[in-house]
């Protein structure tokens, strides 16, 4: 049960209703991620560099899993997660790696590192490259997939493109061939590497959810990030106003969404105190899991959809996730992150439903992605989808990021060996992915361009 302790943060009637909340509807904290920045370990020697981030994550967050523990047990709130988040590793390495295998051993580095404090995941192997890259960023690209293959914690991303500078078209083409590369090389556990994999648009600093966490370069040298979610929750609250109007609908997820994010917030800020680290923001994500009742489709059905991908989606998860961002910076002057919606396929047992009926196909996703959270996310395809094709499909989703000025993002599965109709089964978080159709039509001279795409009229605000 929680305790009745936080000082003007909860009061005994909102400690009933959380309490409920925990026991019944699946609320938890899904993250506390620490970010680390890594500024003050870049050395031209690697094995001094690697020496050096080790040991400061290992000072800067060696009490983080038992600091979690710690505030789970006293207040009654799960807390999932223990994450690290590290800036980014392109930026880091680029004095002392020379090839695609020291960069490696600095995935490595920070795997140990990770796994000796017991955190689940650690993100920030990294780069942001909306705009160009260097030569060693390139190299950095190049190493991805061997990272991810032989490491069990770390976690990648790459941003691509942003509102203020349009989209690296170059990096894209790239990352086609990366994502097709690291599905390969993790072929013998499902394919996995891809899904520590995302590639970004308009990535934000401070997001505490993988596998795009990473310690942005706004921040400073350490921080408190929370990721807080209750698909459960919501729908529940949504099953005591049952055909009422769309106000009501509306007031109901935004009071829910208020009193999810005051738990956040107080897991923070404890969090923050107990480690002696400035609390940064509170992320308010609908982010689901594979468990019974713990789905964003489900609430979609609540709101009055046979499945996901019906006419009208798009409306109602635009509703959801503006109501949840209303109620959530009522309750906390720091939301920040992703905060909203989240509609991964794998990873949502009513997604997954929704796909196998034939209602929700990767087209209609691409346009739920326009008022979501993120984007097209934990998604297996087939095998043998070219690199090409994948890179279409993040130049799609990248360009809705950009004109829309949002956060977009892809994550993709090639299930090699797999054709529609087969299932990927990661087991745990990651759940089980229907393969699913892709457009057969080709993309490639397009691709094959060189440059970027420019950014929209409307990112001149000088």
């Amino acid at each position: 049960m929680m305790h009745i302790r936080e000082k003007a943060m909860i009061n005994i009637t909102e400690v009933a209703e959380t309490n409920a909340m925990i026991e019944k509807e699946n609320l938890d904290v899904r993250t506390i991620t620490m970010g680390i920045n890594l500024f003050d370990c870049i050395d031209g020697d690697l094995d001094r560099l690697c020496g050096n981030i080790y040991n400061k994550i290992r000072s800067k967050a060696g009490r983080l899993v038992e600091v979690g523990e710690h505030i789970a047990k006293s207040y009654g709130i799960p807390v999932v997660n223990k994450r690290i988040s590290v800036t980014p590793i392109a930026t880091i390495g680029a004095a002392a790696c020379r090839t695609s295998a020291d960069y490696v051993r600095i995935a490595k580095t920070l795997d140990e590192a990770a796994g000796s404090i017991g955190v689940n995941l650690i993100g920030g192997y990294s780069a942001i490259i909306s705009k160009g890259m260097t030569d060693k960023e390139v190299i950095f690209l190049d190493s991805i997939p061997e990272a991810l293959a032989v490491t069990t914690r770390l976690c990648s991303s790459v941003n691509v493109g942003s509102t203020k500078t349009g989209i690296n078209m170059d990096a894209i083409r790239k990352m086609g061939e990366i994502v097709k590369l690291t599905s390969e090389r993790s072929y013998g556990t499902e394919s996995l590497g891809c899904a520590k994999l995302v590639v970004f648009c308009n990535a934000p600093d401070d997001n505490p959810f993988m596998a795009g966490a990473f310690h942005g370069m706004t921040e400073g040298e350490a921080v408190i990030n929370v990721g807080v979610s209750g698909p459960g929750v919501v729908k529940a609250a949504l099953e005591s106003v049952r055909g009422e109007s769309f106000e009501v609908l509306c007031e109901t997820i935004k009071k829910t969404a208020f009193k999810i994010t005051r738990v956040g917030q107080l897991v923070a800020r404890e969090a923050a105190r107990e480690l002696n680290v400035p609390f940064g923001i509170v992320d308010l994500s609908l982010a689901p899991t594979p468990a019974i009742g713990d789905s964003v489709a489900d609430i979609l059905k609540e709101i009055g959809l046979e499945h996901p991908g019906a006419p009208g989606t798009t409306a109602a998860l635009a509703l959801l996730n503006d109501q949840v961002k209303k109620g959530g910076v009522m309750a906390s002057s720091y939301v920040g992150g992703l905060s909203g919606a989240f509609i991964p396929v794998s990873e949502d047992r009513g997604m997954i439903e929704a796909v196998n009926a034939g209602a929700l196909t990767l087209e209609k996703l691409e346009a739920m992605t326009c008022v979501c959270s993120v984007g097209l996310d934990m998604i297996a395809i087939p095998g043998d989808t070219s690199a090409a094709t994948i890179s279409g499909i993040i130049a799609d989703e990248m360009a809705i990021g950009m004109v829309n000025q949002k956060t977009t993002a892809v994550r993709l599965i090639p299930a090699i060996g797999m054709k529609v109709g087969d299932t990927l089964n990661f087991g745990g978080l990651f759940g089980e992915a229907p393969i699913m159709p892709v457009n057969s039509f080709s993309c490639e001279s397009f691709i094959a361009r060189e440059g970027r795409i420019p950014a929209p009229i409307h990112s001149f605000k000088n």
